[in-house]
């Protein structure tokens, strides 16, 4: 599936340790650095790109992998939406939110 309007997610997925990491951002933000004083992120194409996937989808993967990153306004409030992370634990540069959730299976 690829969006012209940006409103799908950027997913990859991996096999990290014998369970499913998932990298998930919000697919307008493939390629954006943002900063924050001395800590500088990018969201990069290597790590969180392999396709570009449904809200359905998204929601489908973050419930069964083992491991999330999430960034990105839609990915991280598709997440917590659905009782997955928890707020306190969202981390935001230049008003891009970042999450990452381990699951102990």
């Amino acid at each position: 599936m690829s969006s012209l309007y940006g409103k799908g997610f950027s997913v990859r997925t991996t096999e990290y340790k014998g369970n499913m990491l998932v990298n998930i951002c919000d697919e307008e933000l493939i390629g954006r650095t943002v900063a924050e004083g001395r800590l500088t992120m990018h969201i990069s194409k290597d790590f969180y790109f392999g396709e570009i996937v449904s809200k359905g989808e998204a929601l489908r993967l973050i419930r069964t992998c083992a491991i999330v990153n999430l960034a990105g306004r839609r990915s991280v409030s598709l997440a917590l939406e659905n009782k997955v992370g928890a707020p306190e634990a969202i981390r935001e540069i230049e008003d891009v939110p970042f999450l990452m959730v381990y699951k102990f299976l």
